[in-house]
């Protein structure tokens, strides 16, 4: 869903693309805290609110109402990857069944642009000068703020000027995707 943000879809050839389909995991436990003698104790104020618990037997409606939650999302999700896709999608019928291919079979199948890698592709298209800078992931605002900052960086419990630029520009990079 996210790449159906962009313009343009540039891969990798060795890029795995594609699974469009919906997903939810999870276990069962209730059997393993019986065997283990754990008392559960839950209280809620909703007569669904323990919807799938998974320290609960399984119960069918539960899974039949994520299940239509599942086909609804996947219809979204399909109807996007059309209406931004458009006529380079191939007609294959594995498209929407949550397969994934390398770069240059979803390139066949319509779901990529072009096969390249971001550095080059920009400078080939805005010049040598192009300045690509890339986002640090792993920490946090918090975790900067509250002293897990690089070497060499404000004592504890500050922030200095450069990493508050860093810490604007990447929120400002998700909140583009509405993350």
């Amino acid at each position: 869903m996210i790449a159906c943000a962009g313009d343009e879809i540039i891969a990798d050839p060795s890029s795995i693309v594609g699974s469009i389909g919906v997903i939810s995991a999870g276990f069962g436990f209730e059997r393993a805290i019986d065997k283990l003698g754990i008392e559960r104790r839950v209280y809620t104020s909703g007569t669904r609110k323990v919807t799938l618990d998974p320290f609960q037997p399984e119960n069918p409606e539960d899974v039949e109402h994520l299940k239509s939650l599942q086909r609804e999302v996947h219809d979204t999700f399909i109807a996007l990857v059309r209406a931004r896709r458009g006529d380079a999608l191939s007609s294959g019928e594995d498209l929407f069944s949550g397969l994934f291919w390398t770069g240059l079979s979803a390139r066949a199948l319509g779901l990529v642009d072009a096969i390249g890698e971001m550095r080059s592709d920009l400078r080939r298209r805005y010049g040598d000068k192009v300045e690509l800078r890339s986002v640090q992931t792993g920490g946090g605002f918090l975790r900067r703020r509250l002293g897990g900052l690089s070497q060499g960086a404000a004592p504890r419990g500050l922030i200095s000027a450069e990493e508050m630029v860093d810490v604007v520009t990447e929120r400002a990079l998700w909140a583009r995707f509405g993350l």
